[in-house]
């Protein structure tokens, strides 16, 4: 395993404990464990995603092509990969701690948003992937799960996250790959035919209806999985 995703910031650490200060358990997935952890040097709080690298096995070029996404991207708006560390059978991906939670959450909560609040979180998600269509890279998994608050305060700006499913464009090619989540997915993904980066702006669309309208799919008993269809 030890190069198969490596990056220009890889690290090794015999006890990733030695480093950071495990505290809370943030969230968990099917592959990986999301820690809250202070950085014993700095003081600096961070989110540290573990990996298990057993649970990685046939699965390592997803993982490859996250990372060389995240350490290719800075921007206000996207949650940051800070390093990478290889401790024992794990790796831990350092992250950018943001507190604020859920879009999805904070939609359920409120029920909608006033033109004024949704057309603002818009245009933070469009100035966002605008900078990663720049680069060459699709999302193809937006959706309010994925889209993170900074902080509770009610004036936060939101942070894109989960890369799990991006994609960097090579100059020519088409995208085939039918993957997503249900309910944000563009027609042409669905319909298995090529398409682009424009099917980023199709879930933006998706997001800014659901904000003034809570669709059924948000009311509890919808699918919060991503799929590769």
């Amino acid at each position: 395993m030890p190069g198969a995703v490596e990056g220009p910031r890889w690290k090794q650490a015999e006890d990733i404990r030695d480093i950071y200060d495990f505290r809370d358990v943030l969230g968990t997935g099917a592959f990986s464990e999301v820690i809250l952890a202070e950085d014993k040097r700095t003081q600096k709080l961070v989110a540290i995603k573990c990996i298990a690298k057993k649970a990685l096995e046939g699965k390592e070029g997803s993982m490859e092509n996250e990372i060389a996404v995240l350490h290719k991207i800075k921007h206000p708006n996207i949650v940051a990969l800070d390093d990478i560390y290889e401790s024992g059978g794990h790796l831990y991906l350092i992250m950018q701690l943001v507190s604020g939670g859920e879009l999805f959450d904070r939609i359920v909560e409120k029920g909608f948003y006033t033109e004024r609040d949704a057309s603002r979180l818009i245009f933070q998600v469009l100035d966002a992937v605008k900078y990663l269509h720049d680069l060459g890279i699709v999302h193809r998994d937006l959706k309010p799960e994925n889209l993170l608050y900074y902080s509770l305060d009610e004036d936060s700006k939101i942070m894109i996250s989960d890369f799990g499913l991006s994609k960097m464009e090579d100059p020519g090619s088409v995208l085939s790959t039918a993957c997503g989540t249900p309910g944000y997915v563009a027609p042409e993904v669905l319909a298995q035919k090529p398409y682009s980066k424009a099917v980023d702006c199709w879930s933006i669309g998706v997001i800014a209806y659901i904000l003034q309208r809570l669709h059924p799919a948000l009311d509890g008993e919808g699918s919060r999985e991503e799929v590769h269809l």
